[in-house]
């Protein structure tokens, strides 16, 4: 290993990583941050070309071989950004490293996101063009999705966040097509769209659907009613009028949701009294992922912090948090960062506590099999206990990896011990 830190904390340690990894490019670049890669795609769907854009995890590069959830983000424009922002402080200790994509819904909003068609909204004439989210929602299904799985390492666990219509889109997806997405973040929909009809129409398929190993978070922002300050959270259901049809829908969706817990679906919701409709959005995606993610927080982090734990404790923690986000994720991923791993390793391996650093620097192979950095860690391992024929081995096998010259002078000194 070029470099080790022989001291830590175990989820601050997950944090220093992804500040340390937050922009995806930082070679010769002019600004502090750059946001998301353009690219596009021809839908025969819309008849159009859409723009996304895509944001790699922090410990993103090219010559790695791993796979990462994603995350569609409808207007992707405005809020990749936000999602971004989110994932560099949390992901790893608290979400997993994730690719983001964001759709972008700069032109025919309303169209694509809507539910079913009105003519007229809260008795006003609406000529916008609106209610064809089915026909989105194939874009989705047969086009977009099955271009960013062609073209990008992703997994097929995914993720959608939608705010107002882009809310409202979210939850349709979630009663109507919910095989597309694992988890689903409702940022204040519009659930009053056509007199409460995607609210109507839930309502026996939340009875009778199974929404096993789905999950949705949805918000509503504070302004109740936005011509009388005395509605509150408390009131807001015995208001009758049109004022507060916005924030009825949201709740009376919420109730729904909690009567039919039997039905599989993990739901949370959150109301933020001090946000309005237009800044709901930051708090949501945070509170948001960071609750659609609760079974990837780490446990027991305070075992790895100790010195009295047991190598046998620690190897059950280890295999215990590998297989729980196998079966969450439908497949098999790394349950810490190989960095964490290997630092966890020379921690050990300062205290003196052998037996606990090789297990670490194996579990670092085991899951980051083609990991030069690994292979050296644990060749250090065997250095330090005077083994140089496997120290020899596993040197070799990090210089077989990357044709690095640092390992090749590494084995050329551990050949003349």
């Amino acid at each position: 290993m070029k470099s080790s830190i022989r001291l830590i904390l175990i989820i601050g340690f997950c944090v220093l990583i992804n500040l340390s990894g937050r922009s995806q490019n930082n070679e010769n670049k002019k600004y502090l941050e750059n946001i998301g890669i353009l690219d596009s795609i021809y839908s025969e769907t819309l008849e159009e070309y859409r723009r996304i854009y895509i944001q790699f995890p922090g410990n993103y590069t090219s010559q790695n071989y791993e796979k990462y959830p994603v995350v569609f983000i409808l207007d992707g424009e405005v809020l990749l950004s936000t999602v971004k922002n989110v994932q560099s402080f949390y992901s790893g200790g608290f979400t997993p490293e994730m690719i983001l994509v964001g759709v972008s819904n700069e032109n025919h909003r309303t169209r694509d996101l809507t539910t079913s068609k009105i003519t007229k909204k809260y008795g006003m004439p609406f000529n916008e063009d609106n209610g064809e989210a089915e026909n989105f929602s194939d874009f989705l299904e047969k086009e977009l999705i099955p271009f960013i799985e062609n073209k990008y390492p992703v997994t097929n666990f995914r993720t959608l966040i939608g705010h107002s219509y882009g809310g409202l889109f979210t939850i349709h997806t979630l009663i109507n097509n919910p095989q597309l997405f694992s988890n689903y973040l409702a940022v204040d929909p519009s659930l009053d769209w056509d007199h409460q009809k995607l609210l109507k129409d839930s309502k026996d398929k939340l009875v009778n659907k199974d929404y096993s190993g789905k999950a949705l978070f949805m918000s509503l922002n504070g302004q109740l009613n936005m011509q009388n300050p005395n509605v509150t959270i408390d009131n807001v259901m015995q208001d009758t009028t049109d004022f507060t049809l916005f924030s009825r829908s949201n709740i009376a969706f919420s109730q729904l949701a909690n009567k039919n817990a039997k039905n599989g679906l993990s739901f949370d919701w959150k109301f933020y009294p001090k946000d309005l409709h237009g800044t709901v959005a930051f708090p949501s995606i945070m509170d948001g992922l960071i609750s659609l993610f609760n079974w990837y927080q780490m446990e027991n982090t305070e075992k790895f912090n100790s010195p009295e734990t047991s190598k046998e404790e620690l190897f059950s923690i280890v295999n215990y948090r590998a297989k729980k986000l196998e079966n969450h994720l439908g497949y098999k991923v790394p349950p810490y960062p190989e960095e964490l791993l290997n630092a966890l390793g020379y921690m050990s391996m300062d205290m003196d506590q052998q037996e606990k650093s090789k297990m670490f620097f194996e579990f670092a192979i085991k899951f980051y099999p083609y990991s030069s950095n690994s292979h050296d860690s644990l060749s250090e391992y065997y250095e330090r206990i005077g083994d140089y024929g496997n120290a020899i081995k596993f040197a070799s096998k990090a210089y077989e990896i990357t044709n690095d010259d640092y390992y090749k002078n590494r084995l050329e000194d551990l050949r003349k011990e």
